[in-house]
């Protein structure tokens, strides 16, 4: 690889944009692709080349990065157009699309001689438009190196966790803390209001101090609101709990359970494409006065 290596996007959707923008902004030459043209459009106004084939976008492409809905999705579109990787290419999946669908994809490459880079990312929208996500890397150690110039545009930090899998099983890890520490956010907000008290009472009463979670206030601060502007979604996280679920073996996740079937009934209310805060909408009343099936079902699981 020689000069700014040529970095093809393919997905640049509510994370895949600002890391192809970021891209951009470090001087690496762009080509995008997603399914839906219009969302790639704001990149040509960056000086993106933004094609209307996966297969325009790969050809010639040192890096190719695939930051796409789920494991499904992402085969589709790349394993068509595996044979129109360059022999030094490296596919670099940045999406979270779990441990199986990993090891499924790396397997294709293999087959294809392409070497393949599983490196998900911790962070929404936010980070990701401020080039601040960790990047949670891994697969064999020669790829690393050709990756930096991906990590270093869209990352403020990469991890390197050991082989290929290793980037989405932390993922994984990661994803079940998160889903857990919205739902805990949620029910507390919720039984701060069954009890008659602000719920802004509870955020305060943590701030500062060991149990403050920076996190819980942004969720926090939206549930009382009543106002979930995107940054992750909820049919995101309804994926991304399954993930989790399917990889339970041993482990009793009920935190991740909960904020699964939370998430579950504020998508079937109406909020699929909120943020995912509004799983609080699975844990009150839509006026927010009351949480009784929610605490119902939370005495379900407990028995």
């Amino acid at each position: 690889m020689t000069g700014k290596p040529v970095v093809a996007v393919l997905g640049t959707g509510t994370m895949g944009l600002p890391m192809a923008l970021n891209l951009l902004g470090a001087g690496l030459p762009v080509r995008a692709w997603n399914r839906t043209a219009d969302r790639a459009r704001p990149l040509a106004e960056r000086g993106a080349e933004v094609v209307t084939e996966p297969r325009a976008a790969v050809e010639g492409a040192d890096l190719v990065v695939t930051m796409l809905a789920d494991g499904p999705a992402t085969r589709e579109t790349v394993e068509p157009v595996l044979d129109s990787f360059g022999p030094d290419a490296v596919w670099v999946q940045m999406g979270t699309i779990g441990s199986g669908w990993t090891e499924t994809l790396a397997g294709l490459a293999a087959m294809a001689g392409v070497d393949f880079a599983d490196a998900p990312v911790l962070g929404t929208r936010k980070p990701a438009e401020e080039g601040a996500l960790v990047v949670l890397g891994s697969g064999p150690e020669h790829v690393r190196q050709r990756c930096e110039p991906v990590f270093g545009a869209v990352g403020g930090r990469t991890l390197w966790a050991g082989g290929t899998g290793a980037g989405s099983r932390l993922k994984l890890v990661a994803n079940a803390w998160v889903l857990a520490l919205t739902n805990a956010t949620a029910e507390s907000v919720g039984l701060a209001r069954e009890l008659g008290l602000d719920p802004a009472l509870f955020l305060d009463a943590i701030g500062g101090g060991p149990l403050d979670v920076g996190y819980a206030h942004v969720k926090g601060e939206a549930m009382i609101s009543g106002e979930f502007p995107l940054s992750f979604a909820v049919r995101h996280a309804l994926k991304d709990a399954d993930l989790v679920l399917a990889e339970e073996g041993g482990a009793d996740l009920a935190g991740v359970r909960a904020a699964r079937r939370h998430l579950a009934a504020a998508a079937d209310a109406g909020h699929a494409d909120d943020d995912m805060a509004a799983l609080y909408r699975g844990v009150v009343s839509v006026d927010g006065a009351g949480a009784r099936q929610g605490r119902t079902a939370g005495a379900d699981d407990a028995r």
